[in-house]
């Protein structure tokens, strides 16, 4: 199974053992979240947003932080929440990154039920779909549970994961 992981700066420096985990692994591709997790709009979940001035710095940070373990690199950004606009994409333009939705919300953070995960995902996917889970016990506890449901369904369907630069045609 192989999969791209969106990865914060912080969540990189708090486990980075399972980081290098997965950039030891070649089924596994490295992508870049953020280093805090900060909202790059107003109104995203509730997330504190970052400062303007402060955008490009906080993905080039974390692209710096993911380097340092190696595997496959990607030069993908995925913005907290989904949430951005023109501003957002503008500051982060220099970077030249690839931004990522996710087409697929899973619901995973803060669920207290595995089953309306594996139901929002399996009701809207479709080949090629970009979904987004999360890999932190912390904000998405009932993701380890719904994961061997999901790839299940997927599998019925004749779907099969694949990292992103596969789907994008990029690898």
């Amino acid at each position: 199974m192989a999969a791209t992981f969106f990865l914060t700066g912080k969540w990189v420096e708090q486990y980075p053992e399972v980081t290098r985990r997965l950039a030891a692994s070649p089924n596994f591709e490295l992508a870049n979240h953020t280093y805090g997790h900060l909202a790059f709009t107003g109104d995203c979940y509730g997330l504190p947003r970052i400062e303007r001035r402060k955008m490009t710095g906080d993905v080039a940070d974390t692209f710096d932080i993911v380097a340092g373990y190696g595997g496959r690199q990607t030069r993908y950004f995925r913005f907290p929440g989904l949430c951005h606009d023109r501003t957002a994409l503008a500051e982060l333009a220099p970077l030249g990154l690839t931004v990522v939705d996710g087409d697929v919300v899973s619901g995973d953070p803060f669920a207290t039920a595995w089953r309306p995960i594996v139901r929002a995902v399996l009701d809207n996917v479709r080949p090629g779909s970009v979904i987004v889970l999360h890999v932190t016990e912390a904000n998405a506890p009932m993701t380890d549970e719904a994961l061997p449901h999901i790839l299940a369904g997927l599998a019925e369907r004749g779907l099969e994961p694949a990292a992103l630069s596969e789907v994008l045609g990029t690898a």
